[in-house]
């Protein structure tokens, strides 16, 4: 993986680019310290929403707030 300072990446961020969309991945650093990497969009996972809609309501069934509703929930933290 590539490293390149944040003034660095700013001035040459089209040839960072075109490098990430060839498979490179690339750390941004500011100071030495890491940043952000610029990877690939193709390697982001693809987890559709309603799939995850779906896997929460499987998830929430069977599911209990002890008797309580949200409302006193969410009153019961602001005190």
């Amino acid at each position: 993986m590539r490293t390149v300072g944040a003034f660095e990446a700013k001035t040459h961020l089209a040839a960072l680019l075109d490098a990430v969309s060839g498979g490179e991945q690339i750390l941004i650093t500011r100071h030495g310290h890491p940043l952000a990497r610029l990877v690939p969009a193709s390697d982001a996972p693809t987890i559709s929403v309603d799939n995850t809609v779906e896997r929460l309501k499987a998830f929430s069934q069977g599911q209990s707030l002890g008797g309580l509703s949200i409302a006193e929930l969410r009153d019961a933290g602001r005190r």
